[in-house]
């Protein structure tokens, strides 16, 4: 196996592990909430399978993420310094 291939492999573990922690974050924070998957997305005027997306791993823009805050009754600057660190861990 090549560098490059290596390097693109420690790239995706790494995006994943830090994915899984942001979806992992906000999973529980919309249990403690006593929301549904559904409940959530539809609170956050998001489709289901995006509000899913996120919990399984996906971490979104911070410019999208003011919604869920407002549903997860946290601060934005919180989930969106989250968000931050979490993907900018991906390029390190």
């Amino acid at each position: 196996m090549g560098t490059n291939m290596i390097k693109q492999d420690e790239l995706l573990i790494r995006r994943q592990a830090w994915g899984q922690l942001f979806g992992s974050c906000i999973e529980k924070t919309r249990e403690a909430g006593g929301h549904s998957v559904e409940q959530a997305a539809q609170l956050a005027g998001m489709e289901t399978s995006g509000w899913a997306a996120i919990e399984a791993g996906y971490v979104p823009d911070p410019a999208k993420l003011r919604p869920m805050a407002d549903v997860l009754e946290i601060g934005y600057d919180k989930i969106a310094t989250l968000a931050l660190l979490c993907r900018g861990a991906w390029e390190q």
